[in-house]
């Protein structure tokens, strides 16, 4: 018997790639085994407000392809109180709903334990381009993000290169450089500052200076936001340099777009695994993938752990960067 008869899902904090994709493997992977699954919208102001629709296999049908989430999102701060939190549960019991797949970052996760505290079966799917959930190698999100960032900097190497100029690339990341290392080492930039590595501005900087002395004729600096502002970045280079990158900023263009088929896979395998655990009576969990295994974590290890990064990565990115 299953453990579970009716769940809902919902997308929550900021929206990624690969979202759409997600929801409709919950919704049909629940559908496939016999459960009533429906759909919360706006995430957990949604839910406050009993917002939800009960979803079938057209609710979900040509979305796997489509960016943000097709459930919507919202930030929702009297879901942060004990009171709020209280009502969402009971919002779910007064439905019937005794299972809820929370798709989203830190903040959902977040959400998702205090609801499983209440009583209510929870799994939670990282979906985020930050990557910064710890227990997985890689959020839903994450792979298009990068292709993304990639693809802005092929464009502005181009362009760089034609007018002898540096470049300072900005991009998300607050609390994690992940974006930045990877797209860094993929496009061949010459400096990745990342909020997790102090760097040195002046010897950045210098090392500028010499290339295009040496007959460089173009340079790119990609920066995470948690490392600092690309405007600033700049400025200090052009002071200790002589040399004046030119910044661009690529802010929410990161989170929009087609899901590269990484993403659409990885979210297809997590919203099956996030119900088959569901309907094998497992909660309170955080799903995950680790060296091509899928893999659940309690979710207060995952809300209370920050994840690692990877230096590794990050002194290959530099090893080549030369």
């Amino acid at each position: 018997m299953s453990a579970v008869k009716k769940i809902a899902v919902l997308t929550s904090g900021g929206d990624s790639q690969g979202m759409n994709a997600a929801v409709r493997a919950v919704v049909r992977s629940a559908l496939f085994r016999g459960l009533e699954v429906y759909g919360v919208q706006r995430g957990y102001q949604g839910l406050l407000n009993e917002d939800l629709r009960q979803m079938d296999l057209r609710s979900v049908g040509d979305i796997i392809q489509r960016g943000g989430t097709i459930l919507q999102t919202a930030r929702c701060k009297e879901f942060l109180t004990p009171e709020g939190q209280q009502r969402g549960a009971e919002v779910l019991r007064k439905n019937g709903i005794d299972g809820l797949v929370v798709i989203g970052g830190d903040g959902s996760y977040q959400g998702a334990n205090k609801l499983s505290k209440l009583g209510i079966k929870t799994m939670g799917l990282p979906g985020t381009i930050d990557n910064d959930i710890p227990f997985t190698d890689f959020t839903i999100g994450f792979d298009t993000a990068v292709s993304i960032v990639v693809d802005a900097i092929n464009k502005l190497r181009d362009t760089m290169t034609s007018h002898e100029r540096s470049s300072v690339v900005e991009v998300m990341g607050r609390h994690c450089g992940d974006i930045a290392l990877y797209a860094g080492l993929a496009s061949g930039a010459e400096s990745i500052l990342v909020p997790e590595v102090p760097f040195d501005i002046k010897e950045i900087s210098s090392r500028m200076k010499e290339n295009f002395q040496n007959g460089k004729r173009h340079s790119i600096v990609i920066v995470a936001e948690g490392a600092g502002k690309g405007e600033d970045i700049s400025r200090e280079i052009t002071e200790y340099s002589g040399i004046e990158p030119r910044v661009t900023v690529l802010g929410h263009i990161q989170r929009g777009g087609t899901p590269t088929h990484n993403d659409r896979i990885l979210a297809s395998r997590l919203g099956d695994f996030a119900v088959q655990k569901l309907t094998e009576g497992d909660s309170a969990k955080g799903c995950g993938i680790i060296k091509g295994e899928l893999v659940t974590t309690d979710i207060d290890k995952v809300v209370s752990t920050k994840k690692g990064f990877d230096m590794d990565l990050y002194n290959l990115a530099i090893r080549l960067a030369q």
